[in-house]
């Protein structure tokens, strides 16, 4: 039998699937995750929800543009490479702006935001074929004046701000519809890889932001109990992705037809992923509370971060496998619903609890999917 060609970004391929420089370039985006749970912990009512949403909306569909755009242009030369690391300036001017981007921070966030547009636009133009040059000429103009209202906002205040960033999120995620996307070609491998890395990333560092956000705290047997716990929440929030999604989004994406593969990729990586990295901050803010008042009945907004990004995070990994087609997202479901349950248990009993709830539910849901996904003896025979 013909052994099979490994193509570009295959295992078998001389050509790495993702560069350094792109991971190097998720570990500074993945800033933005932290500075968003500090936001919502600076404010933990509605209105901090609020800005966390329309500030992750906003910064999520650049940082997905620039996976796009490494997909169609290898950060291999000279040039290309110190853009994306002018890039990746823009990317931590923008982090570091995101806990004061509703007040003093606005002018540098939008600075920060006008300077990743350009390059992400110019880099496009710059390398990529005829047929995806001409798609990206359609979609820079809208890029460019989102930029310029986050950038106006910068200027303004109170709800017009708001307002503005409100827009933006729209203009960003209509845009697709508004644009034929059949030009666009996806190497499956990289794709799928980058998007994992930033889950990944994204879920290392909220339990890195835990242990800085308790600082030089004491650290008695209930905290450590709670802080392991929390270790354990996350590491189920990775087996849920990291059991076999990510292959048979690869399968999805790589056997999808051609006119289909752009929209199958911006459906389940970009708008998909927003109520899963969502879900991310909301869980981080969650654990950072949740640490500190181990032994006591949480605070309402401990309970709900806690509980609400973990089913946001189900929920998002629910619509994501439906769009890969792994049509098994009844489990998901119901373990949303479960986790939205343990809010009582914070709220009456204690964080660590709940914590322990989360957990459990985390666990009996995927060895759930594991016994439904194990074929029968009559599938086998």
């Amino acid at each position: 039998m013909k052994a099979a060609i490994p193509s570009p970004y295959s295992a078998g391929s001389a050509e790495p699937r993702v560069s350094s420089l792109e991971l190097f370039f998720d570990l500074v985006f993945v800033f933005t995750i932290t500075q968003l749970t500090s936001l919502l912990l600076r404010d933990p009512s509605l209105g901090g929800l609020l800005q966390m949403v329309l500030l992750f909306g906003n910064v999520w569909w650049m940082y997905g543009g620039y996976a796009w755009l490494t997909n169609a242009v290898p950060p291999r030369g000279l040039v290309v490479r110190l853009l994306l690391l002018v890039g990746m300036g823009g990317f931590l001017l923008i982090a570091l702006s995101i806990p004061t981007a509703f007040g003093i921070g606005g002018v540098p966030f939008g600075i920060g935001y006008v300077v990743v547009t350009l390059v992400h636009t110019g880099l496009f133009w710059r390398g990529s074929r005829q047929s995806i040059a001409s798609a990206i000429g359609r979609l820079g103009p809208y890029n460019l004046i989102t930029a310029a209202l986050l950038l106006v906002a910068g200027f303004t205040g109170g709800g017009l701000r708001v307002l503005l960033f409100a827009l933006g999120f729209i203009l960003h995620w209509i845009t697709p519809f508004l644009i034929p996307q059949s030009s666009f070609r996806i190497r499956a491998g990289h794709f799928v890889e980058r998007h994992g890395l930033i889950l990944l990333i994204a879920l290392g560092e909220s339990v890195v932001a835990v242990g800085i956000g308790l600082g030089p705290i004491e650290l008695p047997a209930g905290r450590i109990v709670a802080a392991l716990l929390g270790l354990a929440l996350t590491a189920a929030l990775w087996w849920l992705y990291f059991n076999g999604d990510e292959v048979q989004a690869e399968t999805a994406l790589d056997t999808a037809p051609a006119q289909r593969k752009p929209w199958l990729a911006l459906n389940a990586f970009g708008y998909a992923f927003i109520p899963i990295l969502g879900g991310i901050v909301l869980v981080a803010a969650g654990l950072k509370l949740a640490v500190v008042l181990y032994n006591e009945p949480s605070t309402v907004p401990a309970a709900v971060f806690l509980a609400g990004g973990v089913a946001i995070y189900l929920a998002g990994m629910a619509i994501f496998r439906w769009l890969v087609q792994v049509r098994l997202v009844t489990v998901r479901l119901l373990m949303a619903a479960l986790a939205m349950a343990t809010i009582v248990l914070g709220l009456r009993v204690s964080a660590t609890v709940q914590l322990a709830a989360l957990v459990l539910v985390l666990i009996g849901g995927n060895v759930a999917e594991r016994l439904a996904a194990r074929p029968t003896r009559n599938d086998a025979g």
